[in-house]
């Protein structure tokens, strides 16, 4: 299965600057391990070393916030967007 994955700019030096990259996978899991294989390194920003998303990291299948679902087992069905968006924090 086809998905478009939304990458913030923080990633993009991992996908030759593109906003927006085509993977395979019909679970987020396939999805990221794709994306692994496409662009090394890029899934050591989104998974800690357990192999689970980072807590400052958050990830949307379609709108659909994947700790609410089913994290990395979460079904990206055929054409849907994958948004990987790191947290912001920040203060006076």
């Amino acid at each position: 299965m086809s998905v478009s994955v939304r990458v913030p700019t923080i990633l993009r030096s991992y996908t030759k600057d593109a906003a927006e990259v085509t993977a395979e996978g019909s679970s987020l899991k396939e999805v990221i391990n794709h994306l692994e294989a496409e662009y090394p390194g890029i899934q050591a920003r989104i998974l800690d070393d357990n192999g689970k998303i980072r807590r400052f990291v958050n990830v949307y299948v379609g709108d659909e916030d994947v700790r609410f679902a089913d994290g990395l087992d979460t079904a990206t069905p055929e054409g849907c967007q994958v948004s990987v968006i790191p947290a912001v924090a920040g203060g006076c």
